[in-house]
């Protein structure tokens, strides 16, 4: 079972399962960039102009290529889906979810993630 990413944020709340993994001044606007927790490469988008949720942590391990890529991924917007495109094969995964629109047996996983203060915290509970 796959949880939205309100359910996540509250799983977290609950838990207290935050780290800091950079300062808000090292995200790029629109754009990716790539930390490293718990032995994961996780790609962080922030879109400061997106409405609703802006700060997004997928995987950065492409699937289809088996390269760590995702984080130099294009962000735009799909049928109202904020996507990243992978700059190897162009397919497009749901920065909310994870989900690959071309290939729905692909899937990327998604970490909880907020701004606290001038830190950017990772929560340490994955979704596939």
């Amino acid at each position: 079972m796959s949880l939205s990413n309100t359910q996540r944020m509250a799983a977290m709340e609950n838990t207290g399962a935050w780290q800091a993994v950079c300062a808000q001044q090292d995200l790029v606007d629109n754009s990716g960039v790539v930390v490293w927790l718990d032995g994961a490469q996780v790609a962080l988008f922030y879109l400061p102009d997106a409405e609703g949720q802006t700060l997004f942590a997928i995987d950065n391990h492409d699937p289809q290529s088996g390269a760590n890529v995702i984080g130099r991924g294009l962000v735009g917007s799909i049928k109202g889906d904020l996507v990243v495109a992978s700059p190897i094969y162009k397919q497009h995964f749901r920065l909310e979810d994870g989900s690959c629109l071309e290939y729905p047996q692909q899937r990327l996983r998604v970490w909880p993630v907020r701004l606290n203060g001038g830190a950017v915290e990772v929560g340490t509970l994955t979704t596939r």
